[in-house]
């Protein structure tokens, strides 16, 4: 979405907020709808400097760093609570956490072995996972989120963007396609395997306890074979299988909106059916609401307002879906002098906050 375009759509949510004529919504559904959406993100907040940031910046809700694993190797619950309780203390909610199935390569994953697929090292580790999702229950905390991953966040580097920011950057044909991981060749039947073989124990303890989990797609869609595996979770048809799989409303999606943009051939037209499709089976949890340049095999990720995807539109058809969770920065482009992105997310903070407030307006 261009500028202009964007400052467009804002004053047209004024006008309605004083009772003006107000941009059309996406689809005659949204007509009458709250925008529901909020501001959150998923940067460190292990601090109180960081907690009072979010705050000033209109960040009410956040997927927040746990604490160190207790004696067994998974949370305490009453470590949780204190996180929870000071979290709240800036008037902030603790939405999510990650469990340790972060979207590290396989060789630095805190949780290997499920995905390796290894018994009976993987049943301990899901043990940890179950305990985890009893613990977060105990203390309020309603939802996690996790990847299930062997590549981690493939990238090939990075290249100029906007006012000379630096863009994450992936381009198929400049990547070292034969290098294997300590996995080997793994086919995708197999990886569908374990995953399953995942979700057949952990799903029934998030029902039970009712927690939901989120998991992250692979980041990014790659061809089959790339380094020796498979990355079934890179497209939207390997998603639709996921949810799937064992089906529960506490089994969705972390929806990075970026990462499947970079799986499409053309996001600019083909992303909002795909938000749709998600969203209107309430399977997106939380989203990553980022932008990119470019889709299959070689795209940049660019500030929110600099890519080839209309956020405005899909921040509509959110609000047309009901979603009512988490809009998350992700990824945000390095700049000079701003080395821990602080600049860059609170730029997206606004943006994020302005485009929901302009879809709220429109209803």
């Amino acid at each position: 979405m261009k500028r202009r375009e964007f400052f467009g759509a804002v004053g047209m949510g004024a006008l309605a907020l004083n009772g003006g004529c107000a941009g059309a919504p996406s689809s005659p559904s949204a007509v009458g709808k709250r925008a529901l959406m909020k501001v959150g993100t998923q940067q460190s907040s292990a601090t109180d400097d960081m907690l009072r940031y979010f705050a000033q910046f209109g960040v009410r809700n956040i997927c927040g760093t746990p604490p160190p694993p207790g004696p067994r190797g998974s949370w305490e619950a009453s470590d949780l609570v204190r996180l929870r309780e000071r979290v709240a203390s800036f008037g902030i909610a603790l939405d999510f956490l990650p469990l340790p199935m972060s979207a590290w390569p396989i060789s630095r994953s805190e949780s290997p072995h499920i995905m390796l697929g290894k018994s009976p090292e993987r049943d301990r580790e899901i043990e940890i996972i179950c305990d985890n999702i009893r613990a977060a229950s105990k203390a309020g905390i309603p939802g996690l989120k996790y990847n299930l991953t062997m590549l981690g966040v493939v990238r090939t580097g990075r290249s100029p963007g906007r006012g000379g920011a630096d863009y994450s950057t992936f381009d198929y044909a400049k990547a070292n396609k034969d290098e294997l991981t300590e996995a080997g060749r793994v086919a995708g039947d197999e990886i569908w395997a374990r995953i399953t073989y995942f979700l057949d124990r952990v799903v029934p303890v998030a029902e039970e306890y009712k927690v939901r989990i989120a998991c992250h797609p692979n980041d990014p869609r790659l061809p089959d074979g790339f380094h020796g595996v498979s990355c079934v979770l890179g497209s939207v048809e390997g998603l639709k299988r996921f949810i799937e799989i064992r089906p529960s409303p506490y089994h969705g999606l972390n929806f990075c909106q970026g990462t499947v943009s970079e799986g499409l051939e053309n996001p600019a037209t083909e992303i909002f059916d795909v938000i749709r499709y998600f969203g209107s089976r309430k399977k997106i949890f939380n989203v990553h609401f980022r932008n990119i340049r470019g889709g299959y095999l070689k795209f940049q990720e660019t500030y929110p307002d600099d890519g080839d995807v209309d956020m405005l539109q899909a921040m509509r058809v959110y609000k047309e879906v009901g979603y009512d969770g988490m809009m998350m920065p992700d990824h945000v482009p390095h700049t000079a002098g701003d080395e821990r992105g602080l600049q860059s997310f609170a730029f997206a903070f606004g943006y994020i906050r302005a485009l929901i407030q302009a879809v709220d307006a429109e209803g």
